[in-house]
Formats: C-alpha cells, sequence, structure tokens
C-alpha cells in the first residue's frame, strides 16, 4: 500500500513551486515522481498533425515532480505524513497530524 495515491490533494514542500497545492493525476513508480495537477508547469511545443487532427503551438502542461517533494494534505488543509493502522485483514491509511483516516478513492486501477 502506497502513501500516496492518486486523486490525493498533495503540497509540494520543495523545489520552485513550493507551498503549492494540486491533486495527483498519476504517479511514475519506477522514476519516483508524481504528476500534480496545476504544479511544476513547462512549456512544450507541439507539432500539428492535421490526420489526427492535433492543432499545433505551444502547450502548457504539467512535469513530474520527485515524490519526497510532496506532502499529503489533511482534511483541516494541513500537511501530514501518512501512517497506518491495521485492523483485523484490512489496512488503512491514517494522518498523522491528528489521527484521522485517509478517504480512499474509488477510482483506482488495481
Amino acid at each position: 500500500m502506497a502513501k500516496i495515491k492518486r486523486n490525493d490533494q498533495v503540497i509540494v514542500i520543495a523545489g520552485k513551486d513550493k507551498g503549492k497545492t494540486g491533486r495527483v493525476l498519476r504517479i511514475i513508480v519506477d522514476k519516483n515522481r508524481v504528476l500534480v495537477e496545476g504544479v511544476g508547469m513547462i512549456k512544450k511545443h507541439k507539432k500539428a498533425d492535421p490526420q489526427r487532427n492535433i492543432q499545433g503551438g505551444i502547450l502548457e502542461q504539467e512535469a513530474p515532480i520527485h515524490i519526497s517533494n510532496v506532502m499529503l494534505v489533511d482534511s483541516e488543509g494541513k500537511k501530514t505524513r501518512v501512517g497506518f493502522k491495521v485492523e483485523g485483514d484490512t489496512k488503512t491509511r491514517i494522518a498523522r497530524s491528528n489521527g484521522g483516516t485517509i478517504a480512499e478513492t474509488k477510482s483506482e486501477k488495481k
């Protein structure tokens, strides 16, 4: 079970976007990086492709940032570390700051 999952609300704790919050769009496990909505924006030059109906130009998109540079945001909007609680066969994530459980998202791919 991972500490940070897709659709979690996180805050950036290091780098040029320090202090910004956003939702995790994607996790790149083999490179230990996350894609956070609205954080680490870069400009990408895209060539037009009329056959696929793709318009060219300069696009802005999120760049992956290292997972160690983000922390989970708890229900009160403060950054928190993640802990785990095991009850029987279920393992749940808890916020270390207030002890509350972190809501699991249902739209995760297994």
